[in-house]
């Protein structure tokens, strides 16, 4: 979905070996016949369907695992196959491809994003759904930006390590000061308190919400007796007695209180 794929099937068809062979770019896709092992149609793996159990997928036999044929494993690129490359993470491909801007340039965003973790040729099936939204935001980060777009992002934070969604935040916040306008729906109280502008949905989730209960700058919104969020965002936020503290910022404390579970905030983040 990043586009990284493409440049990396021109190098290994521009290599000396794939030249010699006569090898295109397409012949190290596992889409299409030629390159891909066609035991098991460039998947790596054979379905075993079962009568009452759910169907099982095993390595296949003749590609072990490898998804293409043994004459594209052949050529290789800085000693590595198109196989050894899919398989490394997007960390690792970083440094191997460093000289390689065309494939680099995106392989940075997905670190910008804190998917150093995810490998090349991982499906998208295997990802949840926050990684898949970080997925399709590195694709537009990669992009040449307009300062123009608006980006509406579903608990983005979802099974990310604290050190990521700090990462996360910086990546988002450079969006906004490019001019970007960025609407969050999230329960993580490290993305509200960073916020231009919050509206606060309830008084309860489900059917028991759908009306705005506060809203407004961070600092607002834990004035406002009436605002869940409010109430625990308010121990993050640090603030001092009896002065202003709009450019202040937000300290990080750790807090025990816990937050109701069907609560959700909607955050935007505009310029």
């Amino acid at each position: 979905y990043t586009g990284i794929f493409t440049p990396v099937r021109e190098l290994f068809a521009g290599t000396q070996e794939a030249r010699t062979r006569g090898y295109k770019p397409g012949r190290f896709s596992f889409n299409v016949k030629g390159g891909r092992c066609e035991a098991c149609q460039g998947d790596g793996v054979i379905k075993v369907e079962m009568h009452f159990l759910p169907d099982v997928y095993v390595p296949c036999d003749v590609c072990k695992g490898k998804r293409y044929n043994r004459e594209t494993l052949e050529v290789t690129y800085k000693g590595k196959n198109i196989f050894e490359v899919l398989d490394m993470t997007a960390e690792d491909a970083l440094v191997f491809f460093d000289a390689i801007p065309s494939i680099s340039r995106k392989l940075q965003t997905l670190k910008d994003v804190g998917l150093t973790y995810v490998k090349l040729g991982q499906a998208a099936t295997t990802l949840s759904g926050g990684e898949a939204q970080r997925v399709k935001l590195a694709k537009e980060l990669s992009k040449r930006d307009t300062g123009r777009t608006l980006y509406i992002l579903d608990e983005p934070t979802t099974g990310l390590h604290f050190a990521d969604i700090q990462q996360l935040l910086t990546v988002l916040h450079h969006l906004r000061d490019r001019g970007n306008t960025i609407v969050i729906i999230e329960h993580n109280l490290d993305v509200i308190k960073t916020a231009d502008w919050v509206v606060d949905l309830g008084p309860e989730g489900g059917s028991g919400g759908g009306q705005i209960i506060a809203e407004g700058t961070p600092e607002t919104i834990i004035k406002q007796k009436q605002s869940h969020t409010g109430k625990f965002l308010k121990p993050l936020l640090n603030l001092p007695t009896g002065k202003k503290t709009a450019n202040k910022k937000p300290a990080v404390k750790k807090t025990a209180t816990k937050k109701p579970a069907a609560k959700k905030a909607k955050v935007k983040v505009k310029k």
